[in-house]
């Protein structure tokens, strides 16, 4: 393989974030595609939020939004990591990257294919390795949370939040409605049970509110006026006060997850 691979990202939420970020240290050359309105709830560490604002800073990373992949050169150079709004992964046609990485979590294949690219890793579960992708990694906390699967599924998707101070789907908040979040509390933010921390606001022009789950730091909140669905993940408190640093800090699951996935690069001889 030649040096300074270039390795393509589809995803660029908190885990997908931490993947990039290790990437981008070891020295591989990373372009991220994203979706056009991005849901980041973990939007500090995340580096879709250029999507929005042009470009996102994630623990001494900065990724810069391009309009075209003729772009990534002039980027990489700078010393960035593009991002590009391409849904259905045309870029990756063009740039002919060394390894494909889907990182959406979408707990199913959103396009990805083994045809994408001579190597080809997904993140989570809905996705078959050997057959979607040459290797899947297992997202969900726990024993075999980083494990690379090379034949098989990963562990389906329970809808059950892994426990973080002893709380699990008690942690993560659901909006009440349809309709145009409008935040009154921020990331890293302590609440209390209760609290509001934001309004739904409806196509009727009712005004419906959300409440902190439990009390604790406001590790993620999804953008001010997204417009969000009912029943969507929109927020994520976790009780532990003292741990109100960690809201801007890449989390140790997708560190975890990370490693996994330069092990695989390094071991299939894409070098950075």
């Amino acid at each position: 393989m030649p040096q300074n691979s270039i390795l393509v990202v589809r995803g660029g939420g908190d885990l997908a974030s931490g993947v990039i970020h290790r990437l981008f240290r070891c020295g591989y050359r990373v372009l991220i595609l994203e979706s056009r309105k991005p849901s980041a709830i973990r939007r500090e560490v995340s580096f879709c939020e250029a999507v929005y604002d042009g470009e996102a800073f994630v623990e001494g990373v900065l990724s810069h939004r391009i309009h075209h992949v003729d772009q990534c050169e002039e980027i990489w150079k700078l010393g960035e990591i593009p991002l590009l709004v391409d849904e259905e992964g045309t870029a990756i046609r063009t740039l002919k990257p060394d390894a494909v990485i889907d990182g959406i979590l979408a707990k199913k294949n959103m396009g990805t294919s083994r045809e994408m690219a001579p190597l080809t890793i997904a993140l989570g579960p809905g996705f078959l390795a050997g057959a979607d992708a040459d290797y899947v990694i297992e997202t969900k906390r726990g024993h075999d949370l980083g494990r690379i699967i090379e034949e098989g599924w990963a562990i389906p998707n329970t809808g059950i939040p892994g426990e973080i101070g002893g709380y699990g789907k008690e942690r993560v908040i659901h909006s009440p409605a349809a309709g145009v979040i409008h935040n009154k509390a921020k990331i890293s933010d302590l609440v209390e049970k209760g609290q509001e921390i934001a309004v739904i606001r409806t196509e009727e022009g009712h005004e419906i509110p959300v409440t902190a789950s439990l009390t604790g730091v406001l590790r993620g909140i999804i953008r001010e006026g997204y417009e969000v669905f009912q029943g969507m993940k929109i927020a994520d408190i976790d009780p532990r006060k003292e741990q109100k640093k960690n809201c801007n800090t890449i989390s140790d699951k997708a560190r975890c997850i990370a490693g996994s996935v330069v092990e695989i690069l390094l071991s299939k001889g894409v070098l950075p």
